[in-house]
Order: structure tokens, then C-alpha cells, then sequence
């Protein structure tokens, strides 16, 4: 649908990253510049601010600090998780968001988010077609677990990785420098792609490393998994480090920390079991099996907030993302998501096309099973080769009396 004039709407959704707000810089910024672009909206809390009309005028919002949102962490307009309902088990929210995109004459829109909130975005946009509402709608690529089908990666995962790499390389020297043994097991977010616990091999790359890495592409076995503690600390003087996946599964297809929980753990919204302490309870069980000192470490919200050690790949690819976004948007494309496509050659290149987004609506891509060396002893090099691009580049981070400056919106409701 192209020369549609009017107002466009921007949400972020789901977990929260280092670069989500690089993205909502790029939307922002070349959403004013767009002369068929009436009025910019910032929705509170993603999807819930546009069922309860609550959104900001970005019109009114400082250039300055638009631009800062590219090295300002998590999301600065709120997240939220909430999963529409199928249109034929209850229309009543797309009939209320049509009601309020009518109002403002919202005729863009562009969701921020994982898996979950493209198929948000795949059931508006079908919705609103449906009821021959024209809008161009563009979902913007977003989560540290990297699993998006259809992207060579995603926005956040560059940055959430690097902090996994060095954070691991500077717990190696702690953890070894002692000349008594310790074992160290470092819980690593995702949950059912691998990809972040995979980044623990950069570090290995540089000789500062995990012993032993187990993602939940693979089943997990406790008792092969005591059998390989036990012969790193018997080959390497009593020392052993682990990385593994909140998310690793045993071969029924449970979360070791669900299995171990039987199946007690808290869902959230979207019905996904709340993931964390397989670290600790592991490691009670190699205290007990294995014996000396154990340290369960959990990186948890670290990962996807650390921002002092971003990679500058991910904040320009995050931010281009947003721009490409409203461009493709405003040259009459709907119902796509933006995809980075990756050049083949040695030289780091990507391209910003597009793809159907119901492609990318609850389909999660895995770490190759190529990638992963046997007896969990890490990834191969073409996992290096593949990652190493994507955390490249110090970040200059503004900062105020020695501490980061992070964007200050002024959120004037519309």
C-alpha cells in the first residue's frame, strides 16, 4: 500500500536488550524526516499501551536524546508480554486496536520484539487487512537469543554476546588463580536456541574458556554430565569450568530445571516456563557427586543490559534496522520483517532486506548441530568465524561525572 498519509505507531515487546532502543533511535529519527508521516507515536509497554491509548507525541521529544537512545539500554518506552488471542477465539482486542489506530489515523506500524511479537505483529497486520484498514505494518528483528528463522542474526545477540565472551574470560581468571581446585558452572540465558551459551566459545578462542559447554539442542544427561566434571577436574588439577543454557532439556524434552522442579515452575503470559537456578542445582549435585569447592554463577539480566561493553556492530545493524524499517514501510511494503542478510566473502557485510513476517512468527532457529563439537567440548571454528563479526567495535558511550548518560525522554502523551 503505498502514498498512505498519516500517523505511524512504534512498540517495543518481550525481553529487553542492550541495542532494543538503537532500534526505536532509527524508527524515531527517520519517521520525522518522512514527509507522508503525519505524527510519530511511542507506545507505553508495547501492545498494552495501544489497547489502553497510552503513547507518547515523539514530535515532541528532544533530537539530542532520540539520538542517545542508540547507547541507552533495555526499553526506554516500556515492554510488556502479551499474546493476543487468536481473532477467531476473541476478537475483542484487534476490534479495540483498530478502534484507536482509526482515531489517530495510525497508517504505520512497527513492532520491536522476538518470535512472540512478530506473530503479534503477523495477526494486526492480517487483522486490519481483513477489515480493509490500510496500514503498513514492518516488525523490527529483536532478542539476545539470536533465534529469529530468516536473519544471518538479530539485533542484541552481537552485544549480549560479547558480554558472555568477556565476562567468561575474566571469570577464568578468578576462577583458576587459586592452588586449590574449584569448579565454576556459569548459567547462560536461552531457552531453547543455544546461541548466547555458544558465545562462551569466543572465549575459549582466546584461551580463557569453559571446559565444557551443553546447549538445549542438545539432550542433556546428569549423570554424563557428573562423568565429564569428574574427568576435567581429574586431568586439570581439580579446576573445571562450565557454561551451559537455563534452557537445556533432558531427552523427554524437559528443562533440567523444570525436571528437577516436576514440573512445578511459573509460566509467564506467553506460557513459557520461567527458566534459572539450573546453575545452583547443579552444582548441589556436583558438590555432592564430585565433591571440593563449587561456585554456581547465573549472568541473568546482565546479559541483555550490559551495555557498557556493547559491540558497536550491534547498536549501527540495531539502529539501521529501525531506519530500514520506516523506509521499506513508506515505499508501500506490509506484513515483513526486516532480516539481515549476510554477503559471502571474508570482509563482514550484511544487506537489509525483507521477509514475510508469518515466517518468523513462532519458528525459532538452533545452533547447527555442525557447529557443536562432540562430548560438549565446545563450537567449532565455524561458529568462531560466524560470531566474531558480530562484536566488533568500542562503543564511545556518553557519560556524565563518570557514569553512563542515558536518554532522558521527556514522554508527552499524545
Amino acid at each position: 500500500m503505498k502514498n498512505l498519509i498519516g500517523a505511524c505507531m512504534f512498540g517495543q515487546s518481550g525481553g529487553p536488550t542492550s541495542v532494543i532502543n538503537a532500534s526505536a533511535a532509527g524508527v524515531f529519527t527517520e519517521a520525522l524526516q518522512q514527509g507522508n508521516i503525519t505524527a510519530v507515536y511511542g507506545a507505553a509497554h508495547g501492545i498494552q499501551g495501544i489497547l489502553t491509548e497510552n503513547f507518547y507525541d515523539i514530535g515532541k521529544e528532544d533530537l539530542a536524546e532520540l539520538e542517545n537512545l542508540k547507547y541507552t539500554p533495555s526499553s526506554a518506552l516500556g515492554s510488556v508480554r502479551y499474546k493476543l488471542k487468536n481473532v477467531e477465539e476473541d476478537e475483542t482486542d484487534y476490534k479495540r486496536i483498530l478502534e484507536v489506530f482509526k482515531k489517530y489515523n495510525i497508517r504505520y506500524f512497527f513492532y520491536n520484539g522476538g518470535n512472540d511479537s512478530m506473530d503479534t505483529c503477523n495477526k494486526i497486520s492480517k487483522y486490519l487487512l481483513k477489515c480493509g484498514y490500510e496500514c503498513n505494518i514492518i516488525g523490527v528483528p529483536k532478542t539476545i537469543d539470536n533465534d529469529l528463522y530468516g536473519t544471518d542474526h538479530c539485533p542484541g545477540y552481537g552485544s549480549a554476546a560479547k558480554y558472555v565472551a568477556t565476562t567468561m574470560m575474566e571469570l577464568f581468571q578468578d576462577a583458576t588463580v587459586y592452588d586449590k581446585g574449584q569448579i565454576t558452572i556459569v548459567e547462560i540465558m536461552g531457552r531453547n536456541a543455544g546461541w548466547l551459551t555458544a558465545a562462551s566459545a569466543l572465549a575459549s578462542y582466546k584461551g580463557f574458556g569453559p571446559d565444557l559447554i551443553y546447549l538445549p539442542e542438545q539432550a542433556f544427561d546428569i549423570e554424563k554430565f557428573l562423568k565429564q566434571v569428574q574427568e576435567v577436574v581429574d586431568k586439570n588439577k581439580g579446576k573445571c569450568i562450565v557454561a551451559l543454557s537455563e534452557g537445556i532439556k533432558t531427552a523427554e524434552g524437559l528443562y533440567v530445571a523444570e525436571a528437577i522442579a516436576q514440573g512445578n515452575t511459573a509460566k509467564d503470559s506467553f506460557g513459557h516456563a520461567q527458566l534459572g537456578g539450573v546453575a545452583a542445582t547443579l552444582a548441589n549435585l556436583v558438590k555432592e557427586r564430585v565433591g571440593g569447592k563449587v561456585r554456581a554463577v547465573e549472568f541473568s539480566l546482565m546479559q541483555r543490559c550490559g551495555s557498557h561493553v556493547g559491540s558497536k556492530t550491534d547498536v549501527e545493524e540495531a539502529f539501521n534496522a529501525g531506519r530500514y524499517a520506516v523506509k521499506y514501510a513508506c515505499e508501500g511494503y506490509t506484513d515483513k520483517m526486516v532480516v539481515f542478510k549476510r554477503e559471502e566473502g571474508k570482509e563482514y557485510k550484511i544487506n537489509y532486506e525483507l521477509m514475510d513476517i508469518e515466517l518468523a512468527a513462532n519458528t525459532e532457529k538452533k545452533v547447527p548441530d555442525s557447529w557443536i563439537l562432540p562430548e560438549n567440548k565446545g563450537l567449532t571454528q565455524d561458529f568462531v568465524d560466524y560470531a566474531l563479526p558480530l562484536i566488533q567495535g568500542k562503543l564511545d558511550n556518553p557519560s556524565e561525572d563518570g557514569l553512563p548518560r542515558f536518554a532522558r525522554l521527556k514522554k508527552v502523551r499524545a
